[in-house]
């Protein structure tokens, strides 16, 4: 339907709207002519303009010191005026009672669509750090969705005359080629991750790609964003350089692991010689604190046998010199009747204080023989690949146990055995299996 007449001075008042259902940025053109010319840009002032919600309008005003720009965004349904058109003000003449028309091109932006992009890029090489000798094909597949929230700068990037989406796509598709390519080569190098496990690492390497790529479509495009799904990267597991370096990851893979074990077993054998040295001093230790024992008891003992001896040679004399006292001469001839009776009085009260020192050394003495002599110390040696260890009492033993250095199936032996049995065949022994606590269940 034509909008505009045939008179020269510009079309007829009109409803300026946009009724395309999928679009990025579309030219409004009354006359339906493809061309830009001056007569399809006249508008008419006091025309209708309508802009749908999520969309946007742009007034073009080609002017001869430059483009002038009015930015118009929906949702909005007003007649064009110099209210709300401020450029007008200096653009639109009095002449025909200042509804003459005036030179401008409109464009149409799509604010709340989104546009996706499917790309895919062919097998190029990538090389593992560790090994440059050998290329790997690598491939690469996706979708990326972007859309339009910055429309000044979209502007300022992008010529909006003639626009074409497709031809846009296009640009975009081709950097985003570019870009997707250069991170997923430099990634080996950049990030330390090996070229055959890269499939494996997709989510990671999707987040890395995306990081790069945002920034770039905003700074050379003007679009967001707002979306990254790296679909696939594939390896061409049928080249040479994905059988080659297969084959030496394994052969290092297997050196590792080989090297590891060593190290490992080194380390438990290292661990088990100091729990050996450790477990004989803790034995040393207590031997020597059970022989101090032994001597205090044996000195203490000796120290008692000792006072008493001498006590009762104490008492014994005192008894002797008493028992003179009754030939003393006092004067007189034959017996003393006053020394004797001072000799007996003297030898009682000496009697009583020896049969007490007596009776207090007897209970001393019984209540050291009543006394029970230390238990036993029952201690076993083990014999594990060969090599005997200990002895070790109970305590210790318990703990091998717990530390799972010791099991039913262990040889021991303890002064009195004929034979070394092993541990489980022990019925002294079997508590200590039985208060050990299972191991925790496998989640």
């Amino acid at each position: 339907m034509a909008l505009f007449g045939n008179k020269s001075e510009g079309g007829l008042m009109d409803v300026i709207r946009c009724d395309e259902k999928e679009y990025l940025v579309w030219k409004w053109r009354p006359s339906g002519d493809t061309n830009s010319t001056k007569r399809e840009n006249a508008i008419r002032y006091g025309s209708s303009l309508r802009v749908k919600d999520g969309e946007l309008a742009v007034f073009v005003y080609q002017q001869k010191d430059g483009s002038l720009q009015d930015f118009i965004i929906g949702p909005y349904d007003q007649t064009i005026k110099t209210d709300n058109f401020p450029i007008l003000s200096s653009i639109v003449g009095a002449a025909f009672g200042g509804s003459s028309p005036f030179q401008a091109e409109i464009y149409f932006i799509n604010l709340s669509g989104n546009v996706q992009i499917k790309f895919g890029i062919p097998f190029f090489d990538v090389f593992d750090p560790r090994f440059l000798d050998f290329s790997v094909p690598v491939a690469a597949r996706g979708t990326i969705t972007f859309n339009l929230i910055d429309y000044k700068a979209f502007i300022k990037l992008n010529r909006l005359i003639n626009f074409e989406l497709d031809d846009f796509k296009k640009q975009i598709k081709d950097a985003v080629t570019k870009y997707v390519k250069g991170v997923i080569t430099n990634i080996p190098s950049d990030k330390g991750m090996p070229v055959l496990q890269m499939e494996r690492k997709l989510l990671e390497i999707n987040e890395l790609i995306a990081a790069y790529l945002k920034p770039r479509l905003e700074t050379d495009f003007g679009v967001n964003m707002k979306g990254l799904d790296i679909a696939a990267i594939e390896i061409d597991k049928e080249s040479d350089g994905f059988f080659e370096l297969r084959r030496v990851t394994a052969d290092l893979t297997t050196k590792v692991t080989e090297a590891q074990n060593n190290v490992n077993i080194k380390n438990m054998e290292d661990l088990q010689g100091i729990n050996a040295l450790n477990m004989e001093e803790t034995l040393r230790v207590q031997r020597e604190e059970a022989q101090r024992a032994q001597k205090l008891q044996t000195e203490t003992n000796f120290m008692g046998a000792h006072a008493l001896n001498q006590q009762t040679e104490v008492l014994k004399t005192g008894a002797e010199s008493l028992g003179s006292m009754g030939n003393m001469n006092l004067g007189g001839n034959g017996m003393n009747p006053a020394g004797m009776m001072t000799g007996m009085m003297m030898g009682g009260a000496m009697g009583n204080q020896m049969a007490g020192m007596m009776n207090n050394m007897g209970q001393n003495i019984n209540q050291q023989q009543n006394t029970p002599p230390p238990p036993p110390i029952i201690s076993y040696s083990i014999s594990v690949n060969g090599q005997t260890s200990g002895p070790f009492n109970l305590q210790q033993l318990q703990q091998m146990i717990q530390n799972n250095q010791l099991s039913q199936n262990t040889h021991v032996w303890k002064q009195g055995m004929a034979n070394w049995e092993i541990a489980g065949n022990i019925q002294e022994l079997s508590s200590l299996f039985s208060s050990v606590p299972p191991p925790p269940p496998v989640l």
